[in-house]
Formats: C-alpha cells, sequence, structure tokens
C-alpha cells in the first residue's frame, strides 16, 4: 500500500502541475468562450511524455503505471478539466492499440500516437446504445480483406477533430460476443461527422456524431480476433475511469484554492469570510472529501497497476465516489464566491460545467452502482 509518493512520482506531477500553469490554465476561459480545440497545447503537453502516458516505450510511449497517470491527469486539470480529459481518451485509445494490436499495427500507429501528431477518438456510445454498449448496432460486414461499415456512434469526444477512430462495432450476433474493435481512419471515404453539440461544458473538445455509410476498411486495421471488441472495451474503461476521476479531483481543486483565496480577501459583517466558523467547516469538509478521494483514487490505479481481481469493482468505486465528491467540491466553491461565483471572470462557473459531465462519461455513476453490486453479490454466492 502506498501512502506517500516517491522522489519520481513528485516529479512527475510537479512537471505536469507546472505545464498546467503555465500552458494550460492562462486560456482556459477563452477555450471554453471561443469553443477552441488546443491541439498544438496538447501536443507541446506529449513532446513532455503525457500524450502515451502507459504506452510501451518500444513505439515512443512513457511506459508508465495507471498511478502515474492518476497523478498526471489530476495536475493537468487544475488547469483545465476538459482539456486534461480529452489528453486522457486520447491515452485510452492509445492503449487499446498498444494492448490488443499485433507488432505492425503499434508500430504503425502508435509513434504517431504518443506524439500526438495524430490523435485518437475512443466510439463506443450509440443514440441507442448508450449504458446498454452491448446493444451497439454499427456494423461491419466482411468483403474479402475488407469491411463494410454502417451505422452511427454519438458522443464522441474530438471527433472531426481528430485522425483515427478506435471504433466498437458488429461483427457477428447479438450481445457482447459478436462486437469486434476497429481502427479508422477519419479520413475515410463513408465517414462523417455531425455538428459540434452545444454543451452545458466540455467546450474545449468538439463533440460529435460519427456515422458510416459504406465505409470500406481493411480487415487488418482489427484488433485481435473478432468477437473480443466489447472484453477491449471494457478493458478500457477500467482505466479511463481512473482517468476521469483524476480529471474531477484536479478541477475540484482548483476551486478549493479560488475559493480559499477569495475568503481570505472577501468580507462580510466586517469579518473577512474565512473568519467564519461555519465557512471554515464548510472549507475543511470540502478538503476531507477531495482527500478521500484522492486517497481512493490511488488504492484502484495501484490496483489496476498489479492486475488485480478486483479493480474493475475498485475503479467504478473509485469514479462513482470521486466524480461526485469533484463536484459537490466545485459547487460549494462557487457558492462560496457567493454571486461572484457565478460569473464566468471567476473561473468557478466553468470548472462545475466541466465536472458534471464526469458524473455521466466512462459509464453513468448508476452503471457503477451496478457494476459494484453485481461483484458484491456474485461474490455472496
Amino acid at each position: 500500500m502506498q501512502f506517500a509518493l516517491n522522489e519520481d512520482q513528485v516529479a512527475v506531477r510537479d512537471m505536469a502541475l507546472a505545464f498546467a500553469a503555465e500552458k494550460i490554465a492562462p486560456h482556459a476561459l477563452r477555450w471554453d468562450e471561443e469553443k477552441h480545440f488546443p491541439v498544438d497545447v496538447m501536443r507541446e503537453a506529449a513532446s513532455l511524455g503525457m500524450g502515451g502516458i502507459y504506452i510501451r516505450d518500444d513505439v515512443g510511449g512513457s511506459a508508465m503505471s495507471r498511478f502515474d497517470a492518476a497523478l498526471i491527469f489530476e495536475a493537468l486539470a487544475t488547469g483545465c478539466p476538459t482539456t486534461s480529459a480529452f489528453i486522457s481518451i486520447h491515452n485510452m485509445a492509445s492503449w487499446m492499440i498498444d494492448a490488443f494490436g499485433s507488432d505492425t499495427q503499434r508500430h504503425k500507429w502508435l509513434p504517431k500516437l504518443c506524439t500526438m501528431e495524430l490523435i485518437a477518438s475512443y466510439c463506443l456510445t450509440e443514440p441507442g446504445a448508450g449504458s446498454d454498449a452491448a446493444a451497439l448496432r454499427t456494423r461491419a460486414v466482411r468483403d474479402g480483406d475488407h469491411y463494410i461499415l454502417n451505422g452511427q456512434k454519438q458522443f464522441i469526444s474530438g471527433a472531426g477533430g481528430t485522425d483515427l477512430l478506435v471504433a466498437m462495432v458488429r461483427t457477428g450476433g447479438d450481445g457482447p460476443g459478436g462486437i469486434s474493435t476497429l481502427v479508422i481512419d477519419g479520413k475515410t471515404p463513408g465517414v462523417s461527422f455531425g455538428a459540434n453539440e452545444r454543451k452545458m461544458g466540455w467546450n474545449a473538445q468538439p463533440t460529435r456524431a460519427v456515422m458510416f455509410e459504406n465505409a470500406r476498411l481493411p480487415v487488418a486495421n482489427r484488433l485481435s480476433e473478432e468477437g473480443v471488441g466489447f472484453k477491449i472495451a471494457m478493458a478500457g474503461l477500467d482505466g479511463g475511469r481512473l482517468n476521469i476521476t483524476a480529471c474531477s479531483l484536479g478541477g475540484a481543486q482548483a476551486a478549493l484554492d479560488k475559493a480559499r483565496a477569495y475568503m481570505k480577501e472577501r468580507k462580510a459583517f466586517g469579518k473577512r469570510l474565512d473568519e467564519f466558523q461555519a465557512l471554515q467547516f464548510k472549507l475543511a469538509d470540502m478538503a476531507i472529501e477531495l482527500e478521500a478521494a484522492r486517497t481512493f483514487l490511488w488504492r484502484a490505479a495501484a490496483a489496476l497497476d498489479r492486475k488485480d481481481p478486483d479493480a474493475t469493482m475498485l475503479c467504478a468505486m473509485a469514479k462513482r465516489f470521486g466524480t461526485d465528491v469533484g463536484f459537490e467540491v466545485a459547487n460549494h466553491a462557487l457558492q462560496l464566491h457567493g454571486g461572484y461565483g457565478y460569473l464566468s471572470e471567476y473561473g468557478i462557473e466553468k470548472i462545475v460545467r466541466d465536472l458534471r459531465v464526469h458524473q455521466i462519461l466512462e459509464g453513468t455513476n448508476e452503471i457503477m452502482r451496478l457494476i459494484v453490486a453485481r461483484k458484491l453479490i456474485e461474490g455472496a454466492r
């Protein structure tokens, strides 16, 4: 069990914190307002090893642990949760190629993915298959050495602004056993994108539908064998849930820090806000909840690194707890700012908007409870 960071982990975290403070935080509000996708800044992050954090080093990855990744994504999110979250999605999609791709596939795509010269999106959700991912209907029909692909994906982060789509598609019958994973060039004829969705938050990354209409792509672009795509998707989501939890904690920490600074300056009834015991207690509770969530995240990340049998359950637990805590801490920080918290220039309302979706994506928090409950019931038999 790890209760303190070693020197290397502190260095990694501090490097990401410094990058967030210098390259991300000063621009985060403008990126949100302009719906700007900061590809150039993400490539700068990749030059520091953050484009392929847990990708093997023979293809240019940093070969770090999931624990290291949690530290990095939390640190980056102190500058902008949306930007950190997209880098995490890119890492998740790239990891699927690294973990399940052939040596030829790994060397074809991963060197440029690790530098973010190529950027990847993860494509699972469909208009009629969100939480019930095994019900997806996008179908790839074999035609010699190619697949003919038809269907639609929904809520795809980065779509239209990325190069590769790591997509779960149906190559067989109904249910999870009929799903395979394809790596799709975004410029493939027959691949098109919907309009950029108008969202509550996460405006610094585009979110679009992806449509496939008789898109033809090589069978050589399939990861592993037919029928294991659902397994690949779920394995990716274990890590993705840790990453998005880390992004929630980073955003919440930034909101807490803003609230602490504001309370030292703002006066009411002749006293600074931080002199009121009720508000001191609120601040203390926010810090306690955040530290509890961070400790939980570290435990789940360590479990995934060592391939613990309970890792999937712990990742689901940490995601449910951490994303709920992250949103609540940010929301309380807004309240502590009073009316000023509602103004965009203070940066709190953006964090609240960004963190709200973390309770939905990578599996809703209701589905996290379902995963945990099933594991508990199976263990009791």
